[in-house]
């Protein structure tokens, strides 16, 4: 009965143990930054290809979400000019 209680135990514990290094591993691949340059190529085509695919797939949605805050600038520029120009008239 105590050997079972022990061995319960023990894979629990290494269980845990277990995710925790595999959630901490994952964790350090996907602070990997790369931008894709000439300057770093050779680090670019060491990667894999799935990590070259999720790296140009996080710098795709970076550039749209960049674009898309400064076309709403521009929108709300164009707006408030717009107005002043009907104020004056």
């Amino acid at each position: 009965m105590v050997k079972i209680i022990l061995l319960i135990s023990f894979l629990i514990m290494f269980s845990f143990i277990f995710l925790k290094f595999y959630k901490y591993k994952k964790l350090l691949k996907k602070n990997k930054e790369i931008k894709f340059n000439k300057s770093n190529l050779y680090q670019w085509m060491n990667l894999t290809k799935k990590e070259r695919f999720d790296l140009s797939k996080k710098e795709s949605n970076s550039y749209l979400k960049k674009r898309k805050s400064l076309l709403d600038e521009i929108r709300k520029e164009y707006k408030s000019i717009s107005k002043n120009d009907q104020k004056i008239l």
